[in-house]
């Protein structure tokens, strides 16, 4: 069933039974608005004569309780919601720092492989174009976070090679959502 609500000025409601030829003009106009409504044509009286429709009275809203209800409803669902959400945005970016990680390290064995020595920086991988750009770290939002570890003896064969980098980690204190630092990643 259609419902549409009709509206009525304050005047007109409050002024039942005497009506002017424009109130009587007004109501035939929001009645025939009202038309899809079953119950808004009072049976055996015509428009002129009978009171307001039904659905044109003042009851037809919501009561504070109900408001009230519905707010309390919601509030209680976004309350519920909103902790769960969080965790989700944390563990998005935990996989997005996992990815960053392997890439990075993937790339860091690469080029000591085929250099037989590790990148002396980050910065390095993009120059030899083993890295499009260095990934930014999910956690502290900068390129230049990362932590980075050298390597302990020189790869070459007759050590002369200068030490470079051997493993990277995230420059963030936080700790994960099961417990380890990311640092220790």
């Amino acid at each position: 069933m259609v419902n549409l609500r009709c509206s009525l000025t304050l005047n007109e409601r409050v002024a039942q039974g005497r009506r002017s030829p424009l109130s009587r003009v007004f109501l035939k106009m929001t009645a025939s608005k009202c038309s899809l409504v079953s119950n808004c044509r009072v049976p055996g009286r015509s428009l002129g004569r009978s009171p307001i429709p039904p659905c044109c009275r003042l009851d037809q809203g919501f009561s504070l309780l109900e408001t009230m209800t519905v707010i309390v409803v919601i509030l209680t669902l976004a309350s519920l919601a909103t902790p769960t959400f969080r965790t989700l945005i944390v563990r998005g970016r935990e996989a997005v720092l996992r990815e960053d990680l392997f890439t990075l390290r993937t790339q860091i064995d690469r080029f000591t492989h085929d250099n037989e020595r590790g990148p002396a920086s980050l910065e390095e991988l993009v120059e030899k174009e083993y890295m499009g750009n260095v990934p930014t770290d999910p956690f502290t939002g900068s390129n230049q976070t990362w932590q980075l570890d050298t390597e302990n003896d020189s790869l070459s064969v007759d050590g002369s090679a200068p030490l470079g980098i051997a493993d990277v980690h995230s420059g963030s204190p936080d700790a994960s959502l099961e417990g380890t630092a990311y640092s220790s990643w």
